[in-house]
């Protein structure tokens, strides 16, 4: 008798927990992968292995099947790039006179590229350095590049869709077309009145090491480095224009001018290379139909985040408990939410490494998936989705692009939630988090954010959130969430996720959509 009772209130415990507390259960795991003692979970170190091992051992628990090379994980080599500052300089040379830079303070190297130990060339700024042959936009047209530096100011010009400026603001599209005009390197002035992290912020992370896939070839500029905005004039000395001016222009939306610089730039870098072994995490819901299951719906989230390093205020390990403990956290709720329910296509739960040091960890399982890459439908992506204030509003990247969206508008209106499109494409988000590594494979994806309407509380809320917190310790288990907002946000993911499962019509790019192109 008595263990019949144990037996019944164990089982109306379980019940309640599972009905009652999804918001517990998933501030449970942002607890363990934004701890402390995992100190930053930077990538391949000894604490982002041990959130490895939580996921996946939080994956088995779920009911997941591995899907990995090596059970859950599918290894992910990586070459670390450490700058020894102290045996590295900058300089700008104008005529016999050189003006040494000081490093941290007027600019810092960006260790993203294939760098040469030492460059000395010629500067020219091209405006946002922007060519995009669909509008017939082209900042470099009559402008000298060959063998230079291309100094270029963060952002883009009006008129282009957002979607298309921010494809032609990531890193690799706007350094293929300046390599294709000549350039050699580039300077980076990122805009101050719209940049997330505000310099006395950004120049503590140069001393990060950078990483590379150790299994494709090396890419980028000889040089790069990026700019103080407070000291761009420094650099400008002579040519008749200021900083405040190109400020000004972005702000009104008019274009801005294109010029050669006086100064030469004298860069010397020295890089210690390394090797680092990491991981993808990997597990698997198989499909209910005959023919479907053979398809993948694929949910992703970044597990790495930036480890330790220096910061004003002293606290050294940046947590990243919203950036992204919060969608891993999100991720392993929405398997646990549907184990158990039947999807007409497989569900494939993806933690991917290497997210900050530039999607590799998504762009090594795009290009080798664990599975046949023409039978994943689609990518649903889970970075930093910010639950701070009530779940009312859903921002989905890449809304109007495929028949992605209007899945998930059908999903959010039966729930009660207003989906929206990106509030400030000027931030580039749809090609910044790991959606992007599968849409260049012509893989139609997704991401998502709480939303906010126009000059309400909550958008100051998050716009504060990246000024103060977005890259920076202070993104730590003390700071204020809505619990229940994650929870919420959770079970709409796992009713979108079955939706897309379930849907009889594969997932499609739009006729309208740039991104078609990529389709196979």
């Amino acid at each position: 008798m008595i263990r019949a009772i144990l037996a019944c209130a164990a089982v109306a415990l379980a019940t309640l927990w599972a009905e009652g507390s999804g918001a517990r259960q998933w501030w449970a795991h942002v607890e363990f992968l934004a701890a402390d003692r995992l100190m930053g979970r930077d990538t391949g170190s000894e604490g982002h292995k041990e959130a490895a091992r939580y996921i996946a051992h939080e994956f088995e628990r779920a009911g997941l099947r591995p899907k990995g090379i090596e059970g859950y994980s599918q290894p992910v080599r990586l070459r670390k790039l450490s700058i020894e500052e102290g045996a590295s300089s900058l300089a700008l040379e104008d005529g016999g006179r050189v003006v040494p830079l000081k490093l941290g303070e007027d600019a810092y190297f960006s260790l993203r590229g294939n760098l040469d130990a030492e460059v000395n060339a010629p500067m020219a700024f091209a405006g946002y350095g922007f060519s995009v042959p669909e509008k017939n936009y082209d900042e470099l047209a009559g402008l000298d590049v060959k063998g230079k530096v291309v100094v270029y100011l963060t952002g883009g010009p009006r008129g282009i869709p957002p979607v298309l400026l921010s494809h032609n603001q990531s890193s690799g599209v706007r350094w293929a077309r300046l390599r294709e005009a000549g350039a050699i390197g580039i300077g980076i002035i990122a805009n101050p009145r719209t940049t997330d992290i505000p310099w006395a912020r950004a120049r503590l992370a140069r001393l990060l090491p950078s990483m590379q896939l150790a299994d494709f070839p090396p890419e980028g500029p000889r040089a790069a480095i990026v700019i103080n905005p407070d000291r761009v004039n420094l650099f400008f000395e002579g040519t008749g224009h200021t900083m405040e001016e190109l400020l000004d222009l972005a702000a009104k939306g008019e274009p801005l001018p294109k010029f050669d610089l006086k100064a030469r730039i004298r860069a010397k870098v020295k890089i210690t290379v390394s090797n680092v072994d990491s991981e993808n995490v990997v597990g698997f819901k198989e499909g209910s139909h005959a023919e479907r299951k053979h398809e993948f719906v694929i949910l992703s989230a970044h597990f790495d985040h930036i480890g330790v390093g220096e910061n004003l205020d002293g606290d050294k390990i940046y947590n990243g408990a919203m950036d992204n403990a919060a969608g891993v956290a999100s991720l392993i709720e929405v398997a646990r939410q549907l184990s158990g329910k039947a999807a007409a296509r497989s569900i494939l739960f993806l933690a991917v490494t290497g997210e900050e040091k530039g999607l590799l960890g998504s762009r090594y399982f795009a290009h080798s998936p664990a599975v046949p890459r023409e039978a994943i439908a689609a990518d649903l992506n889970l970075d930093m989705f910010l639950p701070l204030f009530a779940f009312r509003r859903l921002t989905v990247y890449g809304l109007d692009e495929s028949t992605l969206g209007e899945t998930v508008e059908r999903v959010a209106e039966k729930a009660g939630i207003i989906v929206q499109r990106d509030p400030d494409p000027q931030r580039n988000s749809f090609i910044r988090s790991d959606q992007y590594s599968f849409i260049e494979r012509g893989i139609p994806a997704l991401a998502f954010k709480l939303g906010y309407a126009p000059g309400s509380g909550e958008e100051k809320i998050f716009k504060t959130w990246l000024k103060e917190r977005y890259h920076s310790p202070s993104d730590d288990l003390t700071q204020p969430v809505d619990k229940e907002a994650a929870a919420r946000f959770n079970k709409l993911m796992a009713s979108i996720v079955l939706a897309v499962a379930d849907d009889p019509q594969r997932p499609r790019w739009l006729s309208t959509s740039f991104f078609q192109r990529y389709a196979r």
